[in-house]
């Protein structure tokens, strides 16, 4: 009888030794996720009435992030400026251009590709031929190792 609650005690041991490193194995705990998400979620919040953007304005650019959160956040900060007296800070940093729809090309991209067109024009070599004006690239060699 003491050998088998001998065992079942060093059974009970080593699971729960092997059991409490299961952070390190990979395994997400779903209350630090969500504790996490939270936390993330109140910062972004903060940050965004603290930068003087509009709650609604905050969903929209942080799709991904929980409203309920974000919200929370934002009203937080809100009351803590209004109490202290804290004014808005203006971004520095222009707003990031919108997104591109694929298979369109970006403005920059067109206005590159409209000045070479018109260098190629005014250029004093477009008289040349072709063969003389697009030369081949040359092959690299490998380097020996």
């Amino acid at each position: 009888m003491k050998k088998s609650s001998l065992r079942l005690m060093l059974t009970i041991v080593g699971a729960a030794a092997v059991l409490g490193g299961c952070e390190r194995l990979g395994i997400p705990d779903p209350s630090k996720t969500a504790a996490q998400t939270e936390s993330e979620g109140k910062a972004i919040g903060s940050a965004c009435r603290h930068a003087g953007r509009a709650i609604e304005d905050c969903f929209t650019l942080n799709p991904n992030a929980s409203k309920a959160a974000v919200f929370s956040g934002w009203k937080e900060m809100n009351d803590y400026m209004a109490e202290n007296k804290i004014a808005e800070v203006s971004p520095q940093l222009p707003p990031p251009a919108p997104p591109v729809p694929p298979g369109t090309k970006p403005a920059k991209a067109k206005r590159a590709e409209a000045e070479t067109q018109d260098e190629d024009k005014t250029s004093p070599d477009s008289g040349k031929e072709d063969s003389e004006t697009d030369e081949k690239p040359r092959k690299r060699r490998r380097a020996s190792e």
